[in-house]
């Protein structure tokens, strides 16, 4: 949305014009995010940012991620700087949206056997939360990432999925309406996981946060499950903020203040010697801490790769069938959030019981009417059909049952190519000559 005056001097109420770190952030949290901070660009850190992005891409980390590779005319990556798609930007109100549910199992848990029986092929019976399993049970049962669990209550009180793309793109132009009311008309961008710009960077330099060794923002009081959102203006940031007054600001999750110092000055980075991320990882996607190979991570090969997986990486992948959440489960800031809180379940990005641990039995199940019946609205479409069909496949081989030879067999005919090698690939595992792993996670 552009327009005619990128930058009143003066608000209706006839005050200096400028973003003051406290009100946005009291506006954010009204508008329903759980913490927000600012960021006046240029930032003190912007190059080093800059020149992290253009090393991971010439790496070749991004792996088939082509957009993120996108450049300007003067040959720079579009998203290494906000000033190169976007030069008059001259503040940004970064949000922060936690997705975590402290009462939900991780990936990493033991899981309880889960029934076969199925009311119909739109979900379980039942969904049993963590209890002591056997190996067995954890064969069976999948894992969707946690923040593809999110649903709200529609008008007649039947839970429904949420997109938390729509929900925090409404809840920005919320804060961007109040804004406007304040200071007039002026430039500005509203984006959740869309536009070109590193949310990440963004929010370390609004103090939400530092990166975690695992490459995720890591919130001091939150943790890592939350999404960012980001709202680009035309607005000066005022300088000398009051941080010390960041208790007094908006209630947020935190009920009737918030800790000093959430969202304040750039946070040091705490992850010290700690290395449980880099060692969980499966598939050795974070061999370099702070670095990401994307084209080795689960989430990744999951969700965005399209076609055939690489064999040598599909054991790793274990019951992982959208998403991954290892490398966040294990770290210790986030058991840390779970424990002492509080964190209060966002109504509009509440869990669906059903995705939790669903059985494999019940997900290969889904006809493609089914699939989009259940996930219309939800991030799983993104992997489509046929690409959650391969990753089940991948599942299944890894559990090493027998029990899913004929949905293999089927599979191993199948006109798509991920998933016809997936299931050739699983059935090798199921047979008796074949030397076998059964992983949990």
């Amino acid at each position: 949305m552009t327009h005619s005056t990128p930058n009143p001097e003066r608000n209706p109420s006839g005050a200096t014009s400028g973003l003051d770190h406290n009100h946005a952030r009291t506006l954010a949290v009204e508008a329903g995010f759980s913490e927000a901070g600012i960021v006046a660009f240029p930032y003190p850190e912007a190059e080093r940012d800059a020149d992290r992005f253009t090393g991971w891409i010439g790496a070749g980390h991004a792996a088939s991620m082509r957009y993120l590779e996108r450049v300007a005319e003067d040959g720079r990556l579009i998203r290494a700087r906000v000033e190169t798609p976007f030069p008059w930007a001259r503040s940004a109100i970064v949000c922060f949206a936690s997705y975590a549910n402290p009462t939900s199992p991780c990936s990493i848990d033991k899981t309880h056997e889960q029934e076969d029986s199925l009311t119909s092929v739109d979900q379980p019976s039942s969904v049993d939360l963590p209890e002591p399993y056997s190996k067995k049970s954890m064969a069976r049962s999948a894992w969707i990432a946690r923040y593809a669990w999110s649903s709200r209550l529609d008008p007649s009180g039947k839970r429904v999925p949420s997109d938390y793309h729509k929900v925090l793109l409404k809840r920005l132009k919320t804060l961007e309406s109040r804004l406007r009311d304040e200071f007039g008309t002026f430039e500005s961008r509203a984006y959740v996981d869309t536009g070109p710009v590193v949310e990440r960077s963004l929010a370390v330099a609004a103090g939400l946060g530092w990166t975690g060794k695992n490459t995720c923002l890591i919130h001091p009081k939150l943790g890592s499950f939350g999404f960012l959102a980001v709202l680009l203006t035309s607005l000066e940031a005022l300088k000398g903020h009051d941080f010390s007054r960041a208790d007094e600001a908006a209630p947020g999750i935190f009920g009737a203040s918030a800790p000093a110092g959430i969202a304040s000055l750039p946070h040091p980075d705490r992850c010290g010697s700690c290395t449980r991320c880099i060692e969980a990882c499966p598939t050795h996607a974070l061999d370099t801490p702070y670095q990401m190979d994307a084209s080795r991570c689960i989430a990744y090969l999951t969700i965005e790769h399209k076609g055939p997986i690489a064999e040598e990486l599909m054991p790793g992948i274990g019951r992982q069938v959208f998403g991954c959440d290892i490398c966040q489960d294990v770290c210790p800031w986030n058991s840390k959030a779970f424990r002492n809180g509080p964190i209060v379940t966002d109504p509009d990005l509440a869990p669906r019981p059903e995705l939790v641990n669903p059985p494999l039995e019940w997900l290969s199940s889904l006809d493609e009417q089914s699939f989009e019946r259940l996930f219309n609205g939800s991030p799983v479409r993104r992997t489509g059909f046929n690409g959650f069909r391969r990753n089940i496949a991948t599942a299944m081989g890894n559990s090493g049952l027998e029990r899913f030879r004929p949905h293999l067999t089927a599979w191993a005919e199948a006109a798509d190519e991920g998933l016809r090698h997936a299931a050739g690939w699983a059935l090798a595992r199921l047979r008796p000559s074949a030397k076998r792993t059964i992983l949990s996670s």
